[in-house]
């Protein structure tokens, strides 16, 4: 798969007072805003990253969605899911990357 093919994503969770989870798509970011966003995700805390194919973005960008929904719904303190788990859940969507990337 070329590099065009593919988007590189996160999945993270600020380390403020907050501490919400939140995804960044890397290839997808606007000129105007790439700096202010890669900048937040890299003071957050990386929960996941990888690579997802282009061809099933939007299906994979829901199941990420569902993902942070659910971190974020639950106790602040308890709030996690395994790498496995979400390697599981977008299995279908992931595709191998430069020095396989998945945290």
């Amino acid at each position: 798969m070329a590099v065009d093919d593919k988007t590189m994503f996160e999945i993270y969770r600020e380390t403020d007072y907050n501490r919400a989870f939140h995804s960044i798509f890397y290839t997808d970011l606007e000129e105007h805003a790439r700096e202010r966003e890669i900048a937040k995700a890299a003071a957050g805390e990386t929960v996941y990253t990888g690579f997802i194919a282009d061809e099933r973005k939007e299906d994979a960008r829901a199941e990420i969605e569902r993902i942070l929904d659910e971190l974020n719904d639950m106790d602040e303190d308890e709030a996690g899911m395994s790498r496995d788990e979400i390697e599981r859940r977008l299995a279908p969507y992931l595709v191998g990357g430069p020095g396989s990337l998945a945290h």
